[in-house]
């Protein structure tokens, strides 16, 4: 089981000083790796389906990203998520790329479709597209990333370009893919290495892995790509008992939250103190090693 941490750019943990403190602190506790996420906008006044309050702070995650890996040496890098369909698939590839070398290689890239209608409203991106751009974008990044020169999808088409420098990891960086839909399931097994659940339960994931198993069994996956990784942020309190649960459901890493209230509103050091006492505390409760 690999252990990583979520939310180092949001919420109270949201100032350089800390976001600092808390990557060199999971890299010299032993965590595997450090999460960041976004929501681009949030809505104002917040109204469902948001679950963020206004006045949250997300610092952009590529910035982050490249903020601390100039911080560290072995921790691995992860976004989760990028909501895809709201960027450029071309621009942040070579973004993504970009990271991936200046980190040396560490680089866990998750993504996620989105499901917040303000929020593509107000990026001009419209809701309904946002599956079908989303595998039209996978599909143009590692297309990319492995140095094609042409590429034709129904959102992004290219001829007689390429971009470098291409990821130090071969073919790009590890994608994982969130969420719980079919749709999602069916993305992760054609073009993931991964899928991420968060605010999971044993039961959401014991369904969620057999959905993926099945379809992989049925479907096949791309050559080289292996089985799907499965990491989880559960929504309860983790213990060990939780965590044999979960490895005994197939689950690859756990991707822990102190507490889901740290990663609402703006910085607070104060309370950022019991983050850094989680992340030197929690390796040895529950024996990383």
């Amino acid at each position: 089981m690999k252990f990583g941490f979520f939310g180092v750019n949001s919420g109270i943990l949201a100032n350089p000083d800390t976001m600092v403190s808390v990557a060199v602190a999971a890299e010299t506790n032993g965590w595997e790796s450090i999460w960041t996420g976004e929501h681009v906008v949030v809505a104002d006044p917040q109204r469902p389906p948001s679950p963020v309050v206004p006045g949250t702070h997300f610092v952009d995650q590529i910035t982050s990203i490249a903020f601390l890996a100039a911080h560290t040496s072995t921790i691995r890098l992860g976004t989760g998520i990028v909501i895809l369909p709201q960027r450029n698939p071309v621009v942040l590839a070579k973004e993504l790329a970009s990271l991936d070398v200046l980190s040396g290689g560490r680089l866990e890239a998750g993504f996620g479709v989105g499901y917040v209608p303000v929020e593509f409203e107000a990026i001009g991106v419209p809701f309904s597209e946002r599956g079908v751009r989303s595998d039209n974008h996978l599909d143009a990044m590692t297309a990319l990333w492995r140095g094609e020169t042409s590429f034709e999808g129904p959102f992004t088409s290219w001829s007689g370009v390429e971009a470098s420098p291409r990821p130090i990891q071969a073919g790009g960086p590890p994608i994982h893919l969130g969420g719980g839909a079919p749709a999602t399931f069916l993305r992760v097994v054609q073009r993931a290495h991964g899928w991420y659940g968060f605010l999971t339960t044993l039961e959401s994931t014991a369904s969620s892995v057999e959905s993926i198993r099945t379809l992989e069994n049925e479907l096949g996956r791309p050559a080289g790509m292996g089985p799907v990784c499965i990491s989880v942020s559960p929504a309860e309190p983790v213990d060990q008992d939780l965590v044999n649960c979960y490895r005994d459901l197939g689950v690859d890493r756990m991707i822990l939250v102190r507490d889901f209230r740290d990663v609402a509103r703006g910085p607070e050091p104060t309370r950022a103190e019991a983050v850094m006492r989680f992340l030197a505390e929690t390796p040895e409760r529950l024996n990383f090693n």
